[in-house]
């Protein structure tokens, strides 16, 4: 996209039902979350944006060292024979891939991947450091950005560059790196139900949905406030196949020569664009408390002699919150209304705006407004700090609590096919229906629906005794189908 061609920012924010898609993009855009970018298919994070994906990060930091990890960084570039050895691997990111042909003047005498993700550079690199089973298991993670080069582009869910987390493991047994696959993706669970107050379905993937190369992927599904599921992040037990193609090994406790079992797990960007559609609605973000770059914004009401009576109170109040470890704003500015710094702070998402004003004062009280209900009431300002406290850990939960809802309202279940795909017409939500494990009936239903399996959930109930919905053959599980983005 060439700079004449990056619209205006938007003045008003399409409603929902009006065209969901179109106000996704105007909420991004108007809240400062991204915007676009001279380069084609490349966003720029603004500072409010990159705030909440600097919280993400600390969040899932945390939990990455909590459960034993380090991080280091490796090259963006991948030289392409590298690339070239695992064949399935290369396979599913051909189209996909970014290349660098030259370098200055010079042409390159091999061509180099920007990378996509980094299991061949990581793999050649655990080559060369692993010797022993005393040097394993390795549980590295990397921060970084990735190329991959997408035709069709959207803010946040989709683009040709994006940040991510990607966590590389190296472990002794395929024991071992089962349970650190499935272990990452329970903390990929609890992060995004705790934090992002958005509840998921973790399960298995399909093998035409599997990462290329890997044994087995595995995932959380979120659903979207228009009926369309969001995969969330991902978890792969990649086997033995790398380590074989890059020729990782190690001796191991019985003296023989053995192959590592690898890991790899990953979430990007696109969580910041899943917490807009989960919970925004017609007048903009709503921001769930603990990833919301301000979890409350003061708001001073400028009459009379305010600077010298209302700021000092707003001054002290915003100090005493900040004291206790919460991320206030204090918009004092004197160029905009009161009224159009509500609206403001309401499209962006903020969880408490507090007004004070003369007559608070008088009363020893501020208003408190809450994001999510829009409920307006006086709080005294004696435990004032306390009683904050108190409302964002009630609005993280009813955020959370009120996706569930959503979520429930928009799943059904059907054994027929007939009527999946009556319900696949209006983009219901999440379908849960009988399936052989035929890729040949998954490929039809997709073709015929646009509904691709998004995974077979660890809860999800055995399908002994059912057919499958579309070739009527003996049902292996219960699948959930949705249109996805």
């Amino acid at each position: 996209m060439s700079t004449e061609q990056i619209p205006d920012l938007p003045t008003e924010i399409t409603p929902q039902s009006q065209d969901f898609a179109r106000w996704y993009v105007d909420v991004v855009r108007r809240a400062e979350l991204a915007d676009y970018s001279p380069v084609k298919g490349c966003m720029v994070i603004r500072p409010y944006g990159y705030a909440m994906w600097e919280l993400i990060q600390q969040g899932l930091d945390r939990r990455f060292k909590a459960t034993g990890h380090v991080n280091a960084y490796f090259p963006l570039f991948i030289p392409e024979s590298l690339l070239m050895k695992e064949a399935e691997h290369v396979e599913g990111f051909a189209p996909q891939v970014a290349w660098v042909t030259q370098g200055g003047t010079e042409k390159l005498e091999e061509r180099l991947v920007v990378r996509p993700t980094s299991e061949t550079i990581i793999g050649t690199m655990y080559a060369k450091w692993v010797q022993s089973w005393r040097d394993l298991p390795i549980l590295i993670n990397q921060w970084a950005n990735v190329v991959r080069w997408e035709k069709v582009t959207r803010l946040f869910l989709r683009t040709t560059e994006f940040l991510w987390q990607e966590g590389h493991t190296a472990h002794e047994t395929a024991e071992e790196a089962h349970e650190e696959t499935l272990r990452m993706l329970g903390v990929y669970k609890e992060f995004a139900e705790t934090e992002l107050a958005m509840p998921v379905l973790d399960g298995q993937k399909t093998e035409s949905e599997k990462f290329a190369g890997a044994e087995r992927t595995y995932s959380i599904e979120a659903l979207m406030g228009d009926g369309r599921a969001l995969q969330a992040g991902t978890s792969h037990d990649l086997g033995q196949n790398f380590a074989k193609v890059y020729d990782i090994k190690f001796q191991g406790r019985d003296k023989t020569v053995q192959y590592i079992w690898g890991t790899s797990w990953g979430v990007t960007t696109r969580l910041i664009g899943a917490v807009v559609m989960v919970h925004g609605d017609d007048g903009g973000l709503i921001l769930p408390p603990k990833i919301a770059p301000y979890q409350v914004v003061i708001v001073p009401i400028p009459r009379g002699n305010w600077k010298e009576t209302v700021l000092p109170k707003a001054q002290a109040i915003r100090d005493e919150l900040v004291a206790r470890g919460m991320r206030v704003h204090l918009d004092d500015r004197e160029s905009q209304t009161p009224g159009w710094k509500f609206n403001e702070w309401e499209l962006r998402g903020v969880p408490i705006r507090m007004e004070i004003g003369p007559k608070d004062l008088e009363k020893s009280q501020v208003v408190l407004a809450r994001r999510d209900t829009r409920e307006k009431s006086a709080a005294p300002m004696e435990g004032l700090a306390a009683d904050v406290e108190r409302r964002l850990a009630e609005i993280q939960r009813a955020l959370y609590e009120r996706a569930v809802r959503f979520r429930e309202a928009h799943t059904s279940a059907t054994d027929s096919y007939a009527e999946f795909k009556d319900i696949m017409e209006g983009r219901p939500g999440f379908v849960i229906a009988p399936w052989c494990g035929s890729p040949a009936c998954e490929a039809a239903i997709k073709t015929e629906t646009q509904a691709t399996i998004r995974n077979i959930p660890f809860s999800s109930p055995p399908a002994a005794g059912k057919a499958c919905l579309k070739c009527g053959a003996p049902a292996a599980a219960h699948a959930w189908f949705a249109k996805a983005y």
